[in-house]
C-alpha cells in the first residue's frame, strides 16, 4: 500500500513533463530561428536579377542589406528575451511576429549580399551608403533625408540601437518590467531604422532592395503605433531617440 505522505511527495508525471518541455523552449526557439534564417537564405539566393527588374546592385543596396540584416539581429535578440521571459499573451505575440519575420528578412538579405559577391558585413561603419555626394555638395555639406536626420558618412553605431546595459537590464528583468522595458527598446528601435527604410526604398538600384525596404517600412511603422499603444495601457513612456 502506498504511503499517502510518500505519494504527496512525489511529483506527478504530468508536471514533469510540464518542466521538462519548458525546459526544451530554449533550444526550439533556437532551432526555429535557424531555420528561418535558412530558409530566408534560400530564398534571397534563389530569386535572380531577372525577378526584380536586373539592375546590378549599388552601394546602397550592399549598404542597406549588410546594416539591415545588423540592426534585424539585434531586434531579434530582443524579442527572443521577451518571447521566453514574459508571461503577457500580447507581449509574446508581439516578439514572436518581430523574431520569425525579421529572421526571416535577414536570411533574404544574407543569401542577396552572397549572390552579388558582397560581405556580410560593411568594415567602415554604419550608414555610410546613405551620403550621397552630389546631394551634399547641393546642401552645403550633407544630405538631409525624409526624417529630417543628416549623413556625414559611416557612423560608428545606428541609431535606435540598444546598448549592451540596455539588453542585460531586459535579460534579468521580470514580469511588468521585462514588458515595459520590451516595448520601450522596440519601439525606440523601430523608429532609429526609418531613415535607412525611407532611404533604402526611395535610392535602391536592385528591385529586392527597394520592395523589401517599402514592406519594411509600412510594417514598422504598424507596428511601432501597436508597440506605443501597448506601452501606454502598461503606463509605460518611449525613450528618446539616441
Amino acid at each position: 500500500m502506498t504511503d499517502p505522505d510518500t505519494a504527496a511527495a512525489e511529483p506527478r508525471p504530468e508536471s514533469g513533463l510540464r518542466a521538462q518541455l519548458r525546459g526544451q523552449r530554449t533550444p526550439l526557439l533556437v532551432i526555429a530561428a535557424i531555420a528561418l534564417l535558412v530558409i530566408g537564405f534560400g530564398a534571397g539566393v534563389l530569386l535572380s536579377p531577372d525577378d526584380s527588374g536586373g539592375s546590378a546592385p549599388g552601394p546602397v543596396d550592399i549598404g542597406f542589406a549588410q546594416d539591415m540584416s545588423a540592426h534585424h539581429t539585434q531586434a531579434v535578440e530582443m524579442s527572443g528575451i521577451a518571447l521566453l521571459g514574459s508571461t503577457d499573451p500580447a507581449v509574446q505575440r508581439l516578439a514572436y511576429d518581430i523574431l520569425t519575420t525579421q529572421q526571416s528578412q535577414i536570411g533574404r538579405m544574407q543569401g542577396w549580399l552572397q549572390m552579388w559577391g558582397a560581405p556580410a558585413r560593411g568594415s567602415d561603419g554604419y550608414m555610410g551608403w546613405m551620403h550621397d555626394e552630389q546631394s551634399a555638395d547641393a546642401h552645403g555639406g550633407h544630405h538631409e533625408h525624409g526624417s529630417g536626420m543628416q549623413a556625414t558618412g559611416a557612423m560608428a553605431a545606428m541609431p535606435g540601437m540598444a546598448s549592451t546595459e540596455d539588453i542585460q537590464r531586459l535579460r534579468t528583468a521580470k514580469g511588468a518590467e521585462l514588458d515595459v522595458l520590451f516595448l520601450q527598446l522596440m519601439l525606440r528601435h523601430h523608429e532609429g531604422g526609418v531613415p535607412m527604410l525611407e532611404y533604402g526604398a526611395e535610392h535602391a538600384e536592385t528591385g529586392e532592395i527597394g520592395i523589401l525596404a517599402g514592406q519594411m517600412l509600412a510594417a514598422q511603422q504598424g507596428e511601432a503605433r501597436l508597440i506605443t499603444d501597448m506601452l501606454t495601457a502598461r503606463g509605460g513612456q518611449p525613450l528618446p531617440l539616441n
